[in-house]
């Protein structure tokens, strides 16, 4: 930009005064990434989950169980492509903190049904044929140091094995990544068919259905019809989309999307008020050399852009490195140790939060633009 050296020497005119200012906006857009990674943790997979796949549970709570024979019945209901489940195990591994979700599955019906969910062929194998052998996420496999041929105890705060021990050991044959960013790679599953015969109770029961649909444009109908089929059995069923389902989960903590909206609009509020307030005091300390500038030639439309570029400058420049802040801080993964998987800066909200301090800087610059190009000669540079 031709003006850029007066407009850096302007912000320099009072160094403590920008300073503080830039930090608060650093500050303002550090805690919009933090808050930003936890939304995207609780609330991420709501809109990347499979849009041909619905959840089945009890009608009455997650917590009810469902006949495994469902099974069979609900492949037979016209829409339904295949049908998998799963169940809470509720496993803890060393410490009660150190939180990971840990649920039996059928392997073959439960890899087809997540793509997204990537095992090298020969793990693939070794898990079909090892009856205590389990799979688990990059994540949780780093964060344990765990590796294939590792032997983990996992003791259930849930299931009891038929001799009445808690304790639950399993071989570790695989470890799956993630398709994408947004595959949860931090869960452990293990075969249903070992844990249904070695536990005490509930044999023959699961938690939940997974429903692939056939046709992505019907699974309000699929849904429909899979209730229908149940209603009025001693298992009641309530189908919804998977997105739904993960939603529900989130919900259980409150609105996610009101609760960030209502901190990053108080802090975006009082920063709007910081900046406009430094803008516009120095356009004031500034009377008569922007008169004398508008004396040698400076058209009102320079002086509007000269004062708006320098408030933009300051937004701008706190966003980025703010915005930059929080993308390393987030980087090093979930702060509460398992509790929050997916939990990262997406990029999508880096570039909103650029626009974000590109607007930050024009309304705050806005008024103090419009009075220094409103600012007649005379009346200046009386203040000289």
């Amino acid at each position: 930009m031709k003006f850029l050296h007066l407009i850096w020497a302007n912000l320099r005119r009072k160094k403590t005064r920008t300073v503080l200012t830039l930090l608060s906006i650093v500050v303002a857009f550090v805690l919009y990434g933090f808050l930003s990674a936890i939304k995207q943790a609780l609330t991420g997979g709501v809109s990347l989950e499979g849009a041909n796949r619905l959840i089945v549970r009890h009608k009455v709570s997650i917590i009810q169980l469902l006949p495994e024979s469902y099974k069979q019945r609900m492949e037979k209901i016209p829409g339904v492509a295949s049908a998998t489940h799963q169940t809470w195990f509720g496993g803890i591994y060393q410490d009660p903190k150190k939180f990971f979700m840990q649920n039996p599955v059928v392997p073959e019906e439960f890899l087809k049904m997540h793509p997204e969910i990537i095992l090298a062929p020969e793990q693939r194998q070794a898990w079909l044929t090892t009856r205590t052998g389990a799979i688990v996420g990059r994540k949780t496999a780093e964060r344990f140091e765990w590796k294939i041929g590792d032997k983990v105890p996992i003791q259930s705060s849930i299931w009891s094995k038929k001799d009445g021990s808690y304790l639950w050991e399993f071989d570790i044959v695989g470890i799956f990544e993630g398709r994408d960013k947004n595959t949860d790679t931090t869960p452990m599953f293990f075969r249903y068919d070992f844990f249904d015969e070695a536990r005490r109770g509930g044999t023959g029961q699961v938690g939940w259905y997974t429903v692939r649909v056939q046709d992505t444009a019907r699974p309000a109908e699929v849904a429909k019809l899979v209730d229908a089929e149940f209603e009025n059995s001693s298992y009641e069923t309530k189908t919804e989309a998977e997105g739904a389902f993960v939603q529900a989960w989130a919900k259980q903590i409150g609105d996610i999307a009101l609760i960030t909206a209502s901190i990053l609009g108080a802090v975006f509020f009082t920063i709007l008020l910081v900046t406009g307030n430094t803008i516009s005091q120095s356009v004031r300390e500034r009377t008569g050399e922007l008169g004398l500038l508008k004396a040698i030639g400076f058209t009102n439309a320079q002086m509007l852009a000269l004062v708006l570029a320098e408030s933009c400058l300051l937004a701008v420049l706190g966003g980025v490195l703010g915005l930059g802040a929080a993308w390393l801080l987030t980087s090093h993964g979930d702060p509460t140790g398992g509790m929050l998987p997916l939990y990262f800066f997406p990029a999508r909200d880096v570039l909103a939060g650029l626009a974000m301090s590109v607007a930050l800087g024009l309304v705050t610059g806005l008024f103090p633009a419009l009075q220094a190009m409103r600012l007649r000669v005379a009346d200046s540079l009386r203040r000289i």
